[in-house]
């Protein structure tokens, strides 16, 4: 695995080195002992998978607030999606700045999430599947949203939207949530 630093303060792109032969390939996403090597030391305790029908469509941007911050660990398996993440963390050098990549199967990249990040992406193609690792549970009460389309960002989402759930719409703006950014 190689770690790169991507823009935004403590978050990762990371790229896996497969071992090819005849028969594929073989790869380690992840191996406690290489992430030590960024600081990681938070156990994964939940994995989930999410499966997206259209191209275009918009998931994010979500996020958990104190205690239940989490650390996330983006792949996506199928398909390709705009990945993007914004740094939510007060005093960072990096506070309410953006970054996206590309993940996808063919390109195999993963990325890594810091705590007090919002996380969404954007499908690139007609069907997507991404695996999440998360170092926290699920916690509805502390989970919260940033509209996707919101002016103090200024996300450069890479289509048109073609598909957003309800709740993804409505999120708050971030004046709303942050007050006197």
């Amino acid at each position: 695995m190689i770690f790169n630093p991507a823009p935004l303060k403590g978050s990762y792109e990371i790229e896996i080195t497969p071992f090819v032969d005849d028969r594929g390939w073989f790869a380690r996403y992840y191996c406690k002992n290489d992430f030590l090597q960024i600081g990681h030391q938070k156990d994964w305790v939940q994995l989930n998978h999410s499966v997206t029908n259209k191209k275009g469509s918009i998931r994010g941007m979500h996020f958990q607030i104190p205690p239940f911050q989490e650390i996330k660990m983006v792949k996506c398996i199928v398909g390709s999606v705009w990945d993007v993440i914004i740094d939510l963390r007060k005093g960072s050098p990096t506070f309410l700045k953006w970054f996206g990549l590309e993940l996808s199967a063919q390109n195999k990249k993963m990325i890594y999430i810091p705590e007090g990040f919002a996380h969404g992406f954007q499908t690139l193609s007609d069907y997507a599947e991404l695996i999440y690792h998360h170092t926290e549970f699920y916690n509805p009460e502390a989970e919260r949203g940033i509209r996707y389309d919101d002016t103090a960002i200024k996300i450069e989402w890479p289509l048109m939207l073609t598909s957003i759930s309800a709740r993804d719409q409505n999120h708050p703006l971030l004046n709303e949530q942050f007050k006197g950014i």
